[in-house]
């Protein structure tokens, strides 16, 4: 799915901007073992396994489809950065060599933890749109 964009307004129930994820928490890439690591080489949907749409409205952000329970909706109050970079959980050997896939990582303030994100990722160009969504959410937070 493209990104799409409205304009602000806060009547809106019509999300600012909307794309398609894959994801994983903090503790659940913690837990791949070295064959999934392996496998992640030829799709990381072997290391992400929440998938679905994210959407950022006015007041909030929705990670849909987040569990069998529904949305993963978090307020601005409940993040406390976003970021994209590589770390120890998700680095350039499994996001690719260039800057264009590094995760996007909500740290969260909620049970969930840090989130790590895919966003609109191109599995043979290893690009996601994660520094655009990072530039968003960081305004977005700036105005929460």
């Amino acid at each position: 799915m493209d990104l799409q964009e409205s304009p602000h307004d806060p009547t809106s129930v019509r999300p600012v901007a909307r794309a398609t994820y894959i994801g994983a928490t903090a503790d659940e890439l913690r837990r791949k073992t070295g064959a999934d690591k392996i496998a992640a080489g030829v799709s990381q949907k072997a290391l992400f396994r929440r998938r679905g749409s994210i959407a950022l409205h006015e007041d909030r952000l929705v990670l849909g489809g987040w569990n069998d329970a529904g949305d993963l909706v978090l307020a601005g109050a409940d993040i406390a950065s976003a970021r994209t970079r590589f770390t120890e959980l998700y680095g350039r050997f499994i996001g690719g060599l260039l800057n264009a896939g590094k995760p996007l990582i909500l740290e969260t303030r909620t049970a969930v933890g840090e989130i790590y994100l895919l966003i609109d990722r191109k599995e043979f160009m290893e690009t996601t749109d994660d520094r655009a969504w990072e530039r968003r959410i960081n305004a977005w937070l700036g105005d929460a």
